[in-house]
């Protein structure tokens, strides 16, 4: 069964990464695109610019911003469903920019795609 892992932007891309889908709505700041090494890039499934904004990586808004997020991601249903298809065809990376590795969007798209909702 293929896997979602996530990878942050910086790190080293590897060929057990499988498709690499960047899901943050900006662009990584500082690295090109030859060292992303991406298949994908996936802004429309990033948090709005609004909740990023009002996130803002704060720990204490982390359940509220996990709350927030799934409910954009299932008003986006035909973006969610074309990467859920991705990943169940193959092992995916989800790769983000976030330093937190604990409290981001792309562990919520990976659970939410997962169907944890």
């Amino acid at each position: 069964m293929p896997k979602i892992k996530l990878k942050r932007a910086y790190e080293t891309p590897s060929p057990t990464d499988g498709k690499r889908v960047l899901v943050e709505r900006l662009w990584p700041r500082g690295l090109t695109k030859e060292a992303a090494a991406l298949d994908e890039w996936a802004k429309e499934l990033a948090p709005s610019p609004a909740l990023r904004k009002w996130y803002a990586h704060d720990r204490e808004k982390w359940p509220e911003f996990q709350t927030r997020y799934r409910r954009e991601l299932a008003a986006n249903t035909q973006e969610v469903d074309r990467l859920g298809a991705l990943c169940a065809k193959s092992d995916v990376t989800f790769v983000y920019a976030a330093k937190d590795e604990e409290r981001n969007s792309a562990i919520v798209l990976s659970e939410f795609i997962l169907g944890e909702r």
